[in-house]
């Protein structure tokens, strides 16, 4: 019982630190100044092309297909293998599990490994690709380290230990109702359990942090009509309401 309790401690001090430092961020990011319209051209010259444009930035990373396609394949793959697990998690939370959680169970394990897949890729290419290497920093390696142990973890749990399942659920389950629950004493279950709440905690302060930041981004968010309407930022504005006084 008591380990229970000091991983729903942990869990509850890692979903603070995760919110609130996320809301800081997006906060910041609404109010940083953009003084230009700076759009990638060629861009949309209306609303409804910025919301498609953004539809295939994030669906479909558009721009790094571009760029790079082995990119492109191992970050496409990682994304897409993450947000399968991430659904295929919600069994825990639910009961009873939702019908549609139920279905993409099976899905959900090749996703993990579609996951693994695409992070393996990812790293391989900070020390293959001899620009990327140049510009690799050790936090960029330890955050694919972090993420790879993540995955592998996960997948020893789900091949390896197979860990009691009821008694976790009903730990998550407890979480939800500050109703702690004795949790499965298993080593490899706390190091994932661990490096989740570790993941959890350095987000807001990490590069992960993009995956808000790209709806902030002028270059992808701001409409191409420079010579159409004079765009004014609200704090300039103010300083030639100001100085009009």
């Amino acid at each position: 019982m008591i380990l229970g309790t000091v991983y729903a401690f942990l869990f509850l001090v890692a979903v603070f630190c995760l919110v609130v430092g996320v809301a800081l961020r997006v906060i910041r990011y609404s109010r940083t100044p953009v003084p230009l319209v700076i759009p990638t051209t060629p861009a949309p010259t209306t609303t409804r092309g910025v919301v498609a444009l953004m539809f295939r930035e994030v669906v479909l990373f558009e721009s790094l297909f571009k760029g790079s396609k082995w990119t492109w394949l191992f970050g496409w793959l990682f994304h897409f293998g993450l947000v399968v697990a991430l659904l295929r998690h919600l069994r825990y939370f639910t009961e009873p599990v939702w019908q549609w959680v139920e279905v993409i169970q099976w899905v959900g394990l090749y996703g993990g490994g579609v996951m693994l897949f695409g992070l393996l890729g990812l790293w391989a290419r900070r020390f293959l690709v001899d620009r990327v290497r140049y510009i690799s920093a050790p936090s960029d390696h330890l955050m694919l380290a972090l993420l790879v142990a993540i995955a592998g973890s996960g997948f020893a749990i789900k091949y390896g230990v197979h860990t009691d399942i009821v008694a976790l659920k009903a730990f998550t389950r407890g979480l939800l109702v500050f109703d702690w629950q004795p949790l499965p004493a298993e080593p490899l279950l706390l190091i994932h359990l661990t490096l989740v709440i570790f993941l959890m905690v350095i987000f807001p302060f990490s590069k992960l942090l993009h995956a808000p930041g790209v709806f902030f981004s002028p270059t992808r968010t701001m409409k191409d009509t420079p010579r159409e309407k004079r765009h004014s930022a609200p704090w300039a504005d103010e300083i030639n309401r100001s100085t009009l006084r």
